[in-house]
């Protein structure tokens, strides 16, 4: 199999973003190669597919069942068996390679450029093909899970970016423009200090710093200062100065300022949790947290707001991208693959394509309180998603101006690092964690010593 070249395809400038399955074998085996000789659309297959909502969620649960049994209706010789199964950092790669995750489901764009080096992927240009699916894809997501031979493997069903979200209410109440955002961080310091004096009991800035978060996040504060934790082809780190200025704002905030708090071990979920709770000012997160915080925390709407990610240094600032997949069972045989990519394409394009499923789609939404209309970077082209918000366009009921921060920024998007990215982001967690328990740390020590596990990171990725 032609190898993908390693490439931040994602780079170019953009306006707004949004914002993850199972291979477990490598290419010779028939479903890998996209050799379709034995394809009969017709045939009875069974497959499962990831991502069921939890019991705990009874109206998305429900919602989802529904679906299943609206595809089964259409389609029945497929038969579906729903999966509660989810990506999570920590377990992928031994479920992966154990072969136990379902024959689809969804995984971060960041494993694309590995599964498909290592051959742990079907080729799925075929099934695509037969479905006419990728011609309107959006290029930008569709060029992330090719090969050089232009082979597609995955299905990119979004893209994202980070900005920083914050609190409109902690805003007004310290005296600051809810309708102006930081801009820069040395905005996010003195902003900081600003909710520490004028309102109590109100953490001013959190970081995430567990389960690969805070090594996400230092990443992203690295490209917002101008450099790169990885070179551009993945071959060597290259952390410096631009990633030491990260930490360096940090201890700062910390240790001179207390501005962030008594709690250093958040992830993503827990720094959800406490910001609805009304008591985080500012986090750095995409516009998908407007989901989390409103449909499942009762967060207000009208407190939430976003900005672009705030800016330092010098050079070739940006934000970093990245997003979610549906990926394919490597062991899957070639009517299985097809009928995965007939779910995927039923679930979750349908409503880009038919004005009734969207309608339909936004009105379920809307009358369980989710949100309808969230800005963002769609995974089809922009003339496609356009009509689609435009049919949908009275259940709307996000508040779009809210969201301006960071709908109008121009910055660069700047893909994620391509060798080991999610390993690289666990070995830079410790980093963070340390400067934010460690008044003395020595930052550019701590620098290069990260930069040595992760050459051997990106030298173990590359056998």
């Amino acid at each position: 199999m032609m190898k993908l070249s390693r490439r931040h395809v994602l780079a170019a400038g953009s306006s707004g973003a949004v914002v993850a399955l199972a291979g477990t074998a490598a290419c010779s085996d028939p479903g890998a190669n996209g050799e379709t000789e034995d394809l009969d659309p017709s045939a009875d297959v069974t497959i499962s597919v990831g991502d069921q909502p939890t019991e705990d969620k009874p109206e998305e649960l429900a919602a989802f069942n529904d679906r299943v049994a609206e595809f089964e209706a259409a389609n029945a010789n497929i038969t579906l068996e729903p999966s509660a199964e989810v990506w999570e950092a920590q377990t992928f790669q031994a479920k992966l390679a154990g072969g136990t995750l379902p024959t689809v489901m969804g995984v971060s764009l960041t494993y694309s450029y590995e599964l498909i080096e290592n051959g742990q992927l079907p080729n799925m240009t075929p099934y695509l093909d037969e479905l006419d699916l990728t011609k309107d894809l959006n290029p930008l997501a569709l060029d992330n899970v090719k090969d050089d031979d232009g082979n597609v493997y995955t299905i990119p069903t979004g893209l994202f970016s980070v900005g920083i979200a914050y609190n409109r209410n902690v805003f007004e109440q310290a005296g600051l423009d809810p309708d102006t955002p930081p801009a820069t961080w040395d905005d996010v310091r003195a902003f900081a200090q600003q909710i520490k004096a004028n309102v109590p009991g109100v953490t001013p800035y959190a970081q995430m710093t567990t389960n690969n978060t805070g090594g996400w996040m230092l990443t992203t504060m690295t490209y917002a200062n101008g450099g790169r934790i990885q070179d551009d082809a993945g071959t060597e780190s290259v952390m410096g100065e631009e990633t030491i200025a990260a930490l360096q704002l940090l201890h700062d905030m910390r240790w001179v300022d207390d501005t962030m708090g008594r709690e250093f071990l958040y992830d993503q979920e827990s720094v959800r949790q406490a910001f609805a709770g009304g008591t985080i000012g500012m986090v750095l997160q995409a516009p998908d947290a407007y989901n989390t915080l409103v449909r499942d925390y009762a967060f207000d709407p009208a407190h939430f707001g976003i900005g672009q990610l705030p800016q330092g240094g010098s050079g070739a600032n940006g934000t970093l991208t990245g997003g979610t997949l549906k990926l394919f069972d490597a062991k899957a045989t070639p009517n299985q693959l097809l009928a995965a990519a007939k779910w995927i394409k039923f679930y979750d394009f349908d409503k880009y394509y038919d004005e009734t499923a969207a309608l339909d789609d936004a009105e379920t939404n809307a009358a369980a309180g989710n949100p309808v209309g969230l800005p963002g970077l769609p995974p089809v082209s922009q003339e496609i998603y356009d009509r689609y918000l435009g049919w949908i366009e009275p259940h709307i009921n996000v508040p779009l101006e809210q969201f301006a921060g960071y709908t109008s920024s121009t910055l660069p998007l700047i893909a994620e690092p391509p060798a080991g990215t999610q390993q690289t982001y666990a070995a830079l967690d410790p980093v963070v964690q340390q400067i934010l328990t460690d008044e003395h740390a020595d930052i550019a020590q701590a620098v290069a010593d990260a930069s040595e596990v992760l050459n051997g990171i990106i030298a173990q990725a590359a056998r």
